[in-house]
């Protein structure tokens, strides 16, 4: 319980969990996810199923590419903090 936590309290967890979202979502969509098509269901309920996919195709590539630059900046600015520290300790005992 307390690895989960800090996985959730980490800094990085909400761009992580927006590109897996966003990995899942093309996953399944790649391996058949819209077969549930060819069903009787009423066409209603196709049209507003079809009109939400449609927004989240737009949208997830946009959330995806955001989610994965926000993981790079902040793993780059954590690692240069972490290369300058060393550095600043070192001249603190001089």
């Amino acid at each position: 319980m307390e690895t989960l936590m800090a996985v959730v309290r980490s800094e990085y967890f909400p761009a992580g969990a927006v590109l897996v979202s966003v990995v899942l979502f093309w996953t399944i969509g790649l391996l058949g996810g819209l077969s549930w098509l060819s069903g009787g269901q009423p066409p209603l309920a196709i049209l507003t199923w079809m009109i939400f996919i449609y927004g989240v195709v737009v949208l997830s590539p946009l959330a995806g590419i955001l989610a994965a630059v926000d993981l790079v900046r902040r793993w780059l600015r954590n690692r240069q903090a972490r290369l300058q520290q060393p550095a600043e300790t070192d001249a603190e005992s001089l």
